[in-house]
């Protein structure tokens, strides 16, 4: 049975209006106005619940050192508090090898002396320190969320409670169903096909996602190949199956018009950034006119623009990263405006440890979607770990949220001393 995108806002939060609001309060008649402005009042709201649960720390807890560590092309951030404790965290190495000194020139002596309590706020006066503001996106996010991963890894180690619970007050998913996603562009439909047949084999998901288009509205090549894709992945794959689609902003509005409708015949579950991320009001005019629940944000970089997306109706699906979005509690943030207009969040995943946070987000939120993109690591070797409460691998279509203190995994300490702290550079720091 297609999935209705109107009933599928209806089902998630009774007594929300289904029919969507205009692309901006003006020009709508005075009824759709007001209820826009309650909508913006109760996601401010939200906006100002603090999400750390500070009260499970009755003494303070001062950073007394921030580190970026690095060996090769991989980066560690080790965090100690003046009491001794310790908290790791892996970063997304991919745009961290452009970006991190960012975090070593700009960031890290902001955390020194800082309580840890106040991770939240001490964050918000990162983002405005130096006029850091000014870096918004993957080259301020990324370094931040690094910090943030070690600096919350070291609270759940001293309060004994795994990542999860130091953003919600209980854990909703102690184990995560995922998905399997194919990321092919260059190959045939067939090659595709091929391929996620032995994906879900392998992983035992009950979940897919393909890739449609070029990507970023280049041309697709093999011409022709999304068309043929969406009936020849739902014929083999049947109807029990749920099938998602990834844009990656491949369309024009018109273009993703057609492809949400050609989804929709063929029961797809939702349709991901049918057009370029940071096209706003083009996402808002696809998602009037077709009924599969459209997903997006895996780029967004700011507070506001998600707020927007979400009163508005542009998103049925939000998809904040860990890393890019700058962290668990902001990424929580989103989950929780996203819960009280009665959307999902169904976070992207980056490299690395991307992975490892995701779960223990998704651990940590009511609202979280049936799957999830699970990779892993590619290579094991890359970042060496152990993990006493869950293997971190799919077993029968899920993975165990870790439930130790902290991350849950404790990185080899013989790899850890392969790496060299990155020291920063004393010159003078433009404004």
């Amino acid at each position: 049975m297609p999935i209705n995108r109107r009933k599928f806002l209806a089902s998630a939060s009774a007594g929300l209006a289904a029919a969507s609001l205009p692309l901006s309060a003006r020009g709508a008649d005075s009824a759709n106005k007001e209820a826009l402005r309650e909508k913006y009042a109760r996601l401010d709201a939200i906006l100002k619940k603090p999400v750390l649960r500070r009260e499970l720390f009755t003494s303070p807890v001062i950073i007394e050192t921030v580190e970026l560590l690095r060996y090769q092309n991989n980066f560690l951030c080790r965090v100690r508090s003046k009491d001794g404790a310790v908290g790791y965290s892996a970063s997304n190495n991919s745009p961290m090898i452009a970006v991190w000194p960012v975090q070593v020139n700009r960031l890290q002596d902001f955390f020194l002396g800082k309580d840890a309590r106040d991770l939240e706020a001490v964050m918000e006066e990162a983002y405005v320190h130096q006029s850091n503001y000014k870096m918004q996106s993957l080259a301020l996010w990324v370094p931040m969320a690094t910090i943030e991963f070690a600096i919350l890894d070291l609270l759940g180690r001293i309060a004994g409670l795994p990542l999860g619970l130091l953003i919600s007050d209980r854990i909703y998913n102690p184990a995560v169903k995922v998905y399997r996603a194919n990321g092919e562009r260059d190959n045939s439909a067939e090659e595709v096909l091929a391929n996620l047949i032995r994906d879900v084999e392998t992983s035992e998901a009950k979940a897919l996602k393909l890739k449609l288009g070029g990507r970023m509205s280049h041309p697709e090549y093999p011409s022709g190949r999304s068309e043929k894709l969406i009936p020849m992945v739902r014929a083999h794959f049947g109807d029990k199956m749920v099938c998602m689609a990834d844009a990656n902003g491949s369309y024009d509005v018109a273009e993703a018009i057609k492809f949400g409708q050609l989804l929709q015949e063929y029961k797809f579950a939702f349709f991901e950034e049918p057009v370029p991320f940071d096209w706003y009001e083009e996402t808002k005019a696809v998602a009037d006119a077709v009924d599969i629940p459209l997903a997006g944000g895996e780029q967004e970089a700011s507070m506001h623009a998600f707020r927007w997306l979400i009163a508005n109706d542009a998103l049925d699906i939000v998809q904040a990263d860990m890393y890019y979005f700058g962290g668990l509690i902001r990424s929580m943030k989103v989950a929780r405006m996203a819960q009280a207009m009665g959307k999902t969040h169904v976070p992207h995943i980056s490299s690395g440890l991307g992975y490892l946070y995701m779960v223990h987000f998704v651990s940590a939120i009511p609202n979280a979607g049936e799957f999830h993109e699970f990779k892993g690591l590619t290579n094991p070797a890359s970042l060496p770990y152990t993990c006493a409460t869950s293997t971190l691998t799919t077993e029968g279509g899920f993975v165990t949220v870790p439930t130790g203190p902290g991350s849950g995994i404790e990185i080899d300490p013989d790899f850890i001393k392969k790496h060299v702290v990155l020291k920063r550079d004393r010159g003078p720091v433009a404004e």
